[in-house]
């Protein structure tokens, strides 16, 4: 049975048969009704799913009968922050993020025979699945040929990455590798990969998964219990240990009422991201519930599921209903299948029907939200939850040029205002100014998985260009679905050729401008910005718009629906009225309003139903190994051993196991330490460990340049995160970062404190280490929001890090930091850095206590400076796996420890 013996099982009382309607049984599956706790039906359905994989895997030693009552009475032990194990069912990897925790397991296999045991022992426990998703940078946009010139160009700089994962897909057991141009992981997941219920060895049991991207959230539409964790953590999964988590408090997110007509589910998930983030919604679930649930589709859904970073939880759970379970039948999952999972969820009784009453449940708080006040709106010009009403977006952009320098101000004195700059475009006259959208982009994961705001993109190109409307040329456009079938589906309805027409070419399939690979602007529209001081503007239908993660040069960036960009693009500015003012002149000199091209959801559903066909989903996904002619002919190494090569720049083996004995080493000491960077609030992910092009002139491409590669092909940090000497370099290298030492100046550069040099941060680490002094960061509140790339932990780790103080820590980043041996300290209620008089410049120890059977998870730390300062800080090492990671030196270590242990 799934990975627990039915003969000596603690709960094997309440192993039951699921039968068959015709005769039979499906298999065997623990049921949780016949435990006769009334506590049980009060429990959230997520809660439910975490309840159901302990009794299965309780062995009373990885996970005890006491873990299992603490998840039953959770009502109670939640608050308490209580901590359970929990043994996710499948594991996901994406591209970027998915590397480092494949390279790091082959290190890990390297690392056995030292240790006297079995390397060919290291091998998933679990269904592993990775998709090369971030393996295109849109250098080529707004042609027919883009798709195919793209992916050309990213096999020639990425054709060592792509053969390394190649080679794992054979060297490894339960890993599948699915190629370049297969679309993002997220709606691979949804469309083909995803359970829901899983069937193994006659034993049923509840889909769960952990992925190495934040938004492996999306998957929480289908009942599907998973959220991102980062690479290290993902190993551990991988290898079927336990992952040590506190039992969260579940928000309870009651929904009413329908959207109104010409309102998409990009408004609803903006109106719902800026609801949870001022409710509260970090290191929770949220659970979605009420009739309002009924009224909204499958992929709207997976829209709002795949934005539970944006909103700060672990999850957007949507229980199973007959939506679900129509959307399983629809993307090709057999009638035989579906019925098993209605069976199964119906006899453990997590079966929904929205319209029919049902047991109270208990919520640890709640919110509510009549779908019918839900209006139109973006988010920006630099958060996800700065919500941006659409009839409000001119008099807010005014404001935005006139507020200080932040989240939502640019500090343009008035009289540049309205400066326009005029350069010629390829022989043709142009002009940009202040708002100019530059780019649009109709990007992956979060809004290509709803066929509903896609065709309703289309129809919008369709009428514009009945209507005489094109997009301007220097405006940089481009499409990169999530999935093959999205394309399928344009092309079968027709509306694929209006969105050639605007410039929305399918430029690729998978993560491009969302994550940073938007490529450059052309030459000319980039001096035009740079030369003159321009805030320019992209609008794009991703989930991320922190500053500096879409391109450099696009200062104000605007999430909104697929529809809207295609709007914004025909219109050129975001200082635009849409109510007022319109969008351009068409045909006969008539202008034309947003409201002429807008389509009515009626217009939209009949595409829809006549367009996104059951056989689209099956042609693909047939086929989808084998559509990549350049991945089939990539040879690889046949060694189960990985041929490690000392002089790639993509694949390094990883220096952190190096000289590693079965000893745990002695506790970390941070004395005197000096600050590498005084940081505030927001820090993201994408400002510590940057994803997008390495520029010249940087650390990282003086490397790149040592080794023979030419500028042309840097690539990208987020490509060679394979490398460790790349994600050395590229820790902090964002051109946006603030550092308050530099004085409030944004940029990759930091102060050597002893000499008062202004270098990179790389350089000034370095320094530090050559000198023999430690090193922590100050920040603020929310540090490390964004993506769960570990490489944010790995790159202060390998700069010589020792701890990162701040006033709150996003969730998954916290643990990566502990993953990797970096301290995480708290700032106390109502303090920080600045109410301390703290400016960077002092030298830090940290007072931890030197045994390790004296540290305890959430325990206060005392800090001192060099000047006789003292302050209180809370120990972030939230549970008693998490302090046995840190007294191995990382998560990494105690995993070779305890597996090489295991096997002797």
């Amino acid at each position: 049975m799934a990975n627990s013996s039915a003969t000596k099982h603690a709960f094997k009382s309440i192993l039951a048969s699921l039968p068959k309607p015709g005769g039979g049984e499906y298999g065997k599956f623990f049921s949780l009704p016949a435990l006769n706790d009334p506590r049980i039906d009060r429990l959230p359905y997520s809660i439910r799913v975490l309840l159901e994989s302990a009794i299965r895997h309780c062995d009373n030693f990885q996970v005890t009968e006491s873990d299992v009552e603490k998840i039953i009475d959770w009502e109670n032990t939640s608050p308490k922050l209580a901590e359970i194990p929990f043994k996710p069912a499948r594991c996901i990897l994406m591209d970027n993020t998915g590397v480092p925790a494949v390279v790091d397991l082959a290190a890990m296999r390297d690392m056995m025979p030292k240790l006297g045991c079995d390397p060919y022992k290291i091998n998933p426990l679990i269904p592993v699945d990775a998709v090369i998703d971030h393996a295109v940078r849109v250098d080529v946009a707004g042609t027919c040929d883009a798709l195919d010139r793209n992916e050309e160009l990213e096999f020639q700089r990425n054709k060592e990455r792509f053969a390394f994962l190649k080679w794992a897909s054979s060297a490894f057991h339960n890993m599948q590798v699915f190629p370049p141009g297969s679309g993002t992981v997220h709606q691979v997941n949804i469309e083909y990969l995803a359970r829901v219920v899983f069937n193994e060895d006659g034993i049923l049991y509840f889909d769960s998964v952990v992925g190495t991207d934040s938004h492996t959230t999306m998957a929480n539409s289908l009942g599907v219990a998973g959220w991102g964790v980062g690479g290290i953590e993902a190993v551990v999964a991988m290898l079927g240990q336990p992952m040590g988590m506190v039992l969260p408090g579940v928000v309870g997110f009651k929904l009413s009422g329908k959207l109104r007509d010409g309102v998409t589910t990009t408004d609803l998930v903006l109106t719902m991201t800026q609801m949870l983030r001022k409710h509260g919604a970090i290191g929770k679930f949220v659970e979605f519930y009420g009739v309002g649930v009924g009224e909204l589709s499958l992929p709207a859904r997976a829209t709002i599921a795949n934005m539970s970073p944006e909103y700060g939880a672990t999850m957007g759970f949507f229980p199973v209903d007959k939506v679900a379970l129509d959307y399983l039948k629809l993307t090709g999952r057999s009638d035989e299948t579906v019925s098993m999972i209605e069976a199964y969820l119906r006899a453990n009784k997590m079966f929904v029907e929205h319209h029919e009453p049902e047991t109270e449940r208990v919520y640890s708080s709640h919110l509510e939200l009549d779908l019918s006040e839900v209006e139109p709106c973006v988010s920006g010009p630099k958060r996800p939850h700065d919500r941006v009403p659409l009839k409000e977006m001119k008099s807010d952009w005014h404001a935005c040029l006139d507020n200080e320098v932040g989240f939502k101000g640019y500090a343009v004195p008035k009289e540049q205002q309205g400066k326009v700059v005029k350069f010629d475009f390829h022989g043709q006259p142009a002009e940009i100014k202040h708002g100019s959208v530059v780019l649009a982009a109709i990007c992956s994961s979060t809004n290509t998985s709803n066929p509903s705001v896609m065709i309703g993109a289309g129809l919008v190109a369709k009428k514009a260009c009945e209507l005489g409307l094109e997009v301007k040329p220097w405006v940089k456009t481009s499409l990169t679905p999530g999935s093959v079938v999205a394309t399928e589906y344009l092309k079968h309805s027709g509306l694929q050729d209006y969105l050639n027409q605007q410039g929305f070419h399918v430029a690729a399939h998978g993560c491009a401008t969302c994550v940073g690979n938007s490529g450059d602007l052309d030459e000319s529209v980039s001096a035009a910005i740079t030369e003159n001081d321009i805030v320019a503007a992209a609008v794009l239908s991703a989930n991320r718009n922190f500053e500096g993660r879409v391109n450099p040069l696009t200062r104000a960036n605007y999430l909104a629906s697929p529809p809207l960009v295609v709007a914004y693009a025909l219109a050129g500015t975001v200082d635009m009225d849409f109510e007022k003012e319109p969008i351009g002149v068409g045909k006969g000199g008539k202008e034309v309003f947003l409201r002429d091209i807008w389509p009515s959801n009626q217009e939209i559903d009949q595409v829809v139903d006549s367009s996104v066909q059951t056989h689209l989903f099956k042609k693909v996904y047939e086929s989808i190994m084998e559509r990549n002619h350049r991945w089939n002919e990539l040879p690889v190494p046949k060694e189960a051993l990985y041929p490690w090569d000392d002089k790639s720049t993509y694949i390094r083996k990883p220096t952190y196991l190096d000289g590693m004995s079965m000893s745990p080493p002695s506790l970390p000491k941070v004395t005197e330490a000096y600050c590498l960077l005084n940081l505030g609030d927001s820090i993201t992910t994408d400002h510590i460990s940057y994803s997008g092009k390495i520029p010249e002139g940087t650390p990282a491409a003086k490397y790149l340049l040592e080794y023979g590669v030419e500028p042309k092909n840097f690539s990208s940090y987020g490509g060679r995160r394979g490398n460790n000497e790349i994600v050395m370099r590229g820790a902090f290298a964002n051109m946006r970062i603030v550092n308050k030492l530099l004085d409030g100046k944004a940029g990759p550069w930091t102060i050597h404190v002893p000499t008062g040099e202004k270098l990179y941060v790389f350089d000034a680490a370095m320094k530090y280490k050559s000198e023999g002094h430690d090193m922590v960061i100050i920040a603020g509140a929310e540090y490390g929001s964004g993506s769960s790339r570990d490489s944010a932990a790995k790159g202060p780790m390998l700069l010589g890090v020792k701890s990162v103080i701040a006033k709150s820590f996003e969730r998954i980043h916290r643990s990566n930091l502990v993953g990797m041996g970096i301290i995480p300290l708290c700032f106390k209620e109502g303090e920080d850095a600045d109410s301390l008089g703290l400016t960077g410049h002092e030298r830090y120890t940290i007072h931890l206590l030197t045994s390790i059977s004296e540290i305890s998870p959430g325990q206060d730390v005392t800090v001192t400076t060099h000047d006789g300062r003292s302050f209180t800080c809370i120990l972030r090492l939230d549970t008693q796996l998490e302090v046995a990671y840190f007294s191995h030196g990382g998560i990494l270590p105690y995993m070779v420890r305890n597996l090489a242990a295991q096997m002797k």
